[in-house]
């Protein structure tokens, strides 16, 4: 079963599933799949819901580049100095660990109560499991890649961009994979706090409001959010790390 076809199988179990519980269950509790999706249509052609869309995928955009931006370079001079390793990385595995989403007041605080706490909650989700990825990602290189590039007396940036950098890449987007799931959870409970726009925001007010229709919109358009942004990560893979690909397919 290719991709393609696994996903069209798991979209019409998931619409099987639906019927089956919105059929079974009382009347009115979940609204049929093809309700929904002509509710979700028309909130689109009006603009509504794409607004709340963009919001939330600005807000996790942001926090995503931050995080790449910080936690790559922490975790390639974690993996290449033992001097930054024996400082740094007790540092990364204790905070780590720690339930992010109790930080939103203290970010609240620091940041306001606009965008810049929800990025930074964001930001915190993410950052961790880039820089222990990119650091364990190091670490695995064979011992002869380093010596064959400490031979070849490299400096400092071409060992970084010709050697660690490209074999760490594949950790970095399966870390990134995984981060961005965790991140639209983090992001549904952040948007419920201080905002009126985001699909956190909209799924909640809606289900408040009783109309579940739209409240299954919001689902819809988060679940196409996060969708979109692991099938670009997956096609930023096969095409920047097709070494890695075909050195596992042998």
């Amino acid at each position: 079963m290719n991709k393609l076809t696994g996903r069209i199988y798991a979209i019409l179990m998931v619409h099987l599933c639906w019927y089956v519980m919105a059929i079974a269950l009382p009347k009115g509790l979940i609204p049929l799949p093809h309700v929904v999706w002509q509710y979700f249509i028309r909130l689109m052609l009006s603009g509504t819901l794409l607004l709340h869309m963009l919001s939330s995928l600005l807000r996790l955009s942001v926090a995503i580049g931050l995080a790449l931006a910080i936690g790559i370079p922490i975790g390639l001079l974690s993996g290449i100095s033992k001097w930054f390793d024996y400082f740094a990385t007790p540092i990364t595995y204790l905070l780590y660990p720690l339930p992010k989403i109790a930080f939103l007041p203290v970010f609240m605080l620091l940041f306001g109560l606009g965008d810049g706490s929800k990025v930074m909650l964001l930001f915190t989700v993410l950052v961790f499991q880039l820089i222990i990825a990119t650091r364990d990602g190091v670490k695995q290189l064979p011992v002869e890649y380093v010596h064959v590039v400490s031979i070849m007396r490299l400096s400092w940036r071409q060992k970084i961009m010709k050697l660690y950098f490209p074999s760490t890449l594949p950790h970095i987007l399966n870390a990134l994979k995984i981060s961005v799931g965790i991140s639209m959870a983090v992001l549904f409970f952040c948007e419920n706090y201080a905002t009126t726009y985001g699909l956190g925001y909209y799924i909640m007010n809606n289900w408040t409001m009783v109309n579940y229709p739209g409240m299954f919109s919001g689902i819809i358009a988060m679940a196409i959010v996060a969708a979109g942004l692991i099938t670009l990560i997956d096609k930023l893979h096969d095409k920047l790390c097709k070494w890695h690909i075909h050195r596992h397919q042998l």
